[in-house]
């Protein structure tokens, strides 16, 4: 098992330093456009001088009608260059390697944050939203979008991109069987509800070939992920891992947890041994302490992801070389502003049960 401060390199020439990683996080910090904003510049780069060695973006749309929330990084116009190589510069600066999670909302996007209509692999309504079924021109628009959004990032100086297919976001929507009604070539077959994420990734490659290209998924239904099998998504990793991918990312919300289709199996040790070792798991999910962190890799994970632990400790990984103790949840206010948080974002974060202090 490698040491969790041992560095991993994650393509030919491309080395992070160590193997914990900051896991996108939504924090709403953005300017209303989807710049990147000074908040949201000190947020990060905090993390970068804590010692993480890589830090990604939070989600961050590849086209206007994917916009999902307020505050939401935009990676979607040429606009958006000035501040996402102005992040890539101070990242380095720090030590650290930088992705951005590139992301559409699909159904889960807002019109009323937008200005556009959403629309889904089919027609959808619920207590929250409705969505329209999306044309063959929405899906390959969308396609280029993603390329061009990582062509963005390449231009800006980072280091890779992550194509965001968890947590019943428009990838994941196409490949689930509760999302995605359609009879055409994007729908039905778990070779047609994977066209989508297999399409963007080949164009994604195409548009960078010499960037870390990651994928994150959830492998199997929890919370807005519906419609996802454990064996399918294994069979939808190799797929992926035939046409580029270099990282896997698993989001498994409760990672000491086996998975629920296969009770005595761990979703790392089932997705290593599908994948050949040059692709790389990096595994996230209530990881906060040392000990977590390395019962991942004992499973076969090549990096953790930390998310909640990370805000509350923006040196994370610096403590724990150190030996230092660690802030768990409920964190106060006074540490969450001094690990960058600012107000908006500790307003946000005061929805999150019982993880700031009253």
């Amino acid at each position: 098992m490698a040491g969790l401060f041992e560095p991993l390199e994650l393509r030919a020439g491309v080395v992070a330093r160590n193997r914990i990683w900051l896991a996108p996080l939504t924090n709403m910090q953005s300017h209303a456009d989807g710049t990147l904003s000074d908040d949201e510049l000190r947020f990060l780069s905090r993390r970068a001088a804590g010692g993480f060695g890589l830090v990604e973006t939070c989600a961050a749309h590849v086209k206007q009608d994917g916009k999902a929330w307020p505050g939401e990084l935009g990676v979607h116009d040429d606009a958006m260059l000035p501040g996402l190589t102005r992040l890539a510069k101070a990242i380095h600066q720090d030590g650290a390697l930088l992705s951005a999670q590139l992301f559409h909302g699909g159904l889960r996007a807002d019109p009323a944050v937008s200005g556009l209509e959403c629309w889904g692999p089919s027609a959808h309504r619920d207590e929250r939203s409705q969505c329209r079924a999306a044309t063959e021109e929405d899906i390959r628009s969308t396609i280029d979008a993603f390329a061009n959004a990582a062509r963005r990032c390449d231009q800006a100086g980072f280091d890779g991109v992550e194509l965001h297919g968890a947590h019943g976001y428009v990838l994941s929507q196409f490949l689930s069987t509760v999302y995605n009604q359609r009879d055409d070539a994007w729908g039905g077959s778990l070779e047609n509800r994977s066209r989508l994420l297999r399409e963007t990734l080949a164009a994604v490659r195409r548009a960078v070939p010499s960037r870390v290209l990651a994928v994150r998924i959830s492998p199997e239904d929890y919370g807005q992920a519906k419609g996802l099998d454990l064996d399918e998504n294994l069979e939808v990793a190799r797929m992926l891992a035939d046409a580029g991918m270099d990282v896997l990312h698993l989001s498994l919300w409760r990672a000491s947890l086996n998975t629920l289709k296969h009770p005595q199996e761990h979703a790392v040790t089932l997705f290593r041994r599908a994948l050949p070792s040059r692709v790389k798991i990096v595994v996230a999910g209530a990881i906060w302490t040392r000990e977590d962190a390395e019962a991942q890799l004992a499973r076969g994970a090549d990096a953790v992801a930390l998310g909640r632990g990370a805000i509350a400790n923006f040196d994370w990984p610096q403590r724990i070389h150190r030996g230092e103790d660690i802030h768990l949840a409920p964190v106060s206010e006074d540490v969450l502003r001094q690990g960058g948080a600012s107000p908006g974002f500790v307003g946000y974060l005061r929805g999150w049960k019982n993880f700031v202090a009253p």
